[in-house]
């Protein structure tokens, strides 16, 4: 019997020795106890990932708005096109209860729909290059933008109504669209941004047949 408990109290020692020595492997097998566990946090491998992404984006690319390789053409098309086509929405706005000829007014919902959203466009390239909205290129004078109206001529406008604005209208008009296009041309020949190139492919046909139609209109008041 005294065998008996003998045997069994060693191995019952032996039995406690063993779980002991894995408690204690499983505690050197890593310096952080708590590592392993999902805390809600990122993982190590999710910010090296974000960071290798972040990383990735080389200088004189854009982060957000125009995808790809952008030059100073590019940036000198935004900058100068946003306050040019301001002007052409605040043009369209002196419309309302003054022009009458209904192609005219045809056309101020026209740029209207097109040149609102291409503003916000050309801002968010802007912001993803790093650029500033503006690069002093004279948008407050009207000076250095080809087609820009002076004050006086946005005063003249404002002051006449009917037929008389309708006239007036197209014929600054006209002139506003020939100096984007004007611009944009420049932009297909020297830009580098894909995105932004294609807007000045758009700028240049959707205002050369806007131009088109205020001629039109021109021939018959």
């Amino acid at each position: 019997m005294r065998a008996f408990t003998n045997r069994t109290a060693r191995k019952f020692a032996l039995l406690g020795a063993t779980a002991t020595a894995g408690l204690l492997l499983s505690a050197c097998g890593t310096d952080d106890p708590m590592s392993g566990m999902d805390h809600g946090g990122t993982s190590a491998s999710a910010t090296a990932s974000a960071s290798a992404s972040a990383s990735a984006t080389a200088p004189g690319t854009a982060e957000a708005g125009a995808p790809g390789a952008f030059n100073d053409a590019d940036v000198m098309f935004a900058q100068m096109m946003i306050p040019h086509h301001e002007q052409a929405l605040e043009m369209a706005e002196l419309a309302d209860g003054r022009a009458e000829d209904p192609e005219v007014k045809r056309l101020v919902a026209a740029v209207k729909g097109a040149q609102d959203p291409e503003i916000a466009k050309m801002r968010a390239w802007l912001k993803g290059w790093g650029k500033p909205e503006s690069a002093g290129h004279g948008s407050g004078s009207g000076h250095g933008m080809s087609g820009m109206m002076s004050e006086q001529d946005m005063k003249d406008l404002a002051a006449v109504k009917g037929k008389a604005f309708d006239r007036k209208f197209a014929e600054l008009m006209i002139a506003h669209h020939e100096g984007a296009v004007a611009m944009a041309e420049d932009e297909r020949k020297d830009g580098g941004n894909t995105a932004a190139k294609a807007l000045a492919d758009d700028v240049v046909r959707t205002q050369s047949e806007e131009i088109a139609a205020l001629r039109k209109i021109l021939d018959r008041l």
